[in-house]
């Protein structure tokens, strides 16, 4: 059995919960495969080669905070330098005149799914996701790829960037090249530069006392990835995973802006939970919200339970320790989801109260799963009390 310790902060009450071993292979995923090991006339998995899968091979949030406290310090964004690294916010910002500025920015991981197309249109989403949490629209792109130049195929990799292809091309985006590099754990993603308007920006630093948390897509990606290393969901849990991380934040951008949202950030590796911290943080405030009002993908809460956790959840239910208080009814398997590292998600959204039900309805509309999961209260910066209901 794993047991994970949930510590609810300011003294409260302390409670474990158990995840059942996964049934298939051992808990850890085994070393990724390297590229002498594959035969010339045979393709492996692609999240065989890789041991993180998607955006859980991120860094873990302690560990980044942990290296820029240690840098000299970063200065304010200044001038038309809207949003720089001390912000800390999805994507940069600059601007270019009274009502444009340019956003950047980029994001690549390792193979989340097996299919290369889907792969590429995952990971090309994701990328642009960042400019729709600012409130801009993507305009072009430029490819990144690591790629094993001997062993796995070339035309893998084609396969790969014309899924990105297509995901760009679903957002009026232009791909205009790219860089590759000999890698023996496969990478791909996008470098994108978008158009905002400088005055309805999406921030993380916006959000206020009274604001109703939005959340557009349902979560659980992490432990359909991680159990689409061992081979363990069925086809149709895997789709339903790689319809949710494919399908664009366009909308949900535009149906935050219409209602006149001006806090967002979109959810991805810190979980949930990580990115909620962050936005707090940034705001200085703190939120309540209630655990089973989050959506969640078919089959994520039993894959949850069976124990297909990744290391980048394990390393942010550490992390988020210290400023989270758990309610001792929501199981187990609902907490990891809360902190589930998660590739390509929805658009976190601060809405104005009076904005709410408008907001909800254009969402869905939309054909989005968008649900009311809390608010934004006063309290210290950062903290983030979960009540079961």
């Amino acid at each position: 059995m794993h047991g994970v310790r949930d510590v609810v902060a300011d003294g409260a009450q302390v409670h474990d919960f158990q995840l059942k071993k996964a049934a298939a292979p051992a808990p850890w995923p085994d070393p990724p495969a390297t590229v002498a090991e594959v035969k010339a006339d045979q393709t492996p998995r692609l999240t065989s080669l890789s041991p993180g899968a998607g955006c859980a091979c991120k860094l873990p949030l302690a560990k980044l905070e942990q290296m820029f406290a240690a840098m000299d310090p970063v200065g304010p964004a200044s001038g038309d330098l809207l949003i720089g690294a001390l912000e800390a916010d999805d994507a940069a910002v600059l601007r270019l005149d009274e009502h444009r500025a340019l956003v950047l920015t980029t994001d690549f991981f390792t193979p989340i799914v097996d299919d290369p197309e889907d792969w590429g249109r995952i990971a090309a989403a994701n990328a642009l996701s960042d400019v729709y949490a600012m409130g801009g629209r993507p305009l072009f792109a430029v490819n990144l790829a690591a790629w094993p130049a001997d062993g796995l195929d070339i035309a893998v990799l084609g396969r790969v960037l014309s899924g990105g292809a297509q995901a760009a091309a679903a957002a009026g985006c232009f791909i205009a090249g790219g860089h590759t590099i000999d890698d023996p754990v496969p990478k791909y993603g996008l470098a994108v530069v978008g158009l905002a308007d400088p005055d309805l920006l999406l921030r993380l630093d916006r959000a206020v006392p009274g604001n109703q948390l939005i959340l557009t897509k349902a979560i659980g990606t992490g432990v359909i990835a991680t159990a689409i290393k061992r081979g363990a969901p069925h086809a149709a849990v895997v789709r339903a995973a790689v319809d949710s991380m494919t399908l664009l934040n366009a909308g949900a951008a535009e149906a935050a802006l219409a209602a006149g949202v001006r806090a967002a950030t979109d959810v991805t590796g810190f979980g949930l939970l990580g990115h909620l911290h962050r936005m707090l943080a940034a705001s200085g405030a703190a939120a309540r919200i209630g655990a089973t009002a989050v959506p969640l993908l078919p089959a994520a809460a039993g894959l949850a339970a069976a124990g297909y956790i990744s290391g980048g959840t394990r390393a942010n239910i550490e992390r988020m320790r210290p400023v989270t208080r758990l309610d001792a009814a929501i199981p187990g398997e609902l907490t990891v989801l809360l902190h589930d590292a998660q590739t390509s998600g929805g658009l976190l959204l601060a809405a104005p109260a009076g904005t709410t039900a408008a907001l909800l309805g254009d969402l869905r509309s939309r054909g989005l799963p968008a649900a009311l999961i809390g608010e934004v209260v006063a309290g210290q910066a950062g903290h983030i009390a979960v009540h079961h209901a």
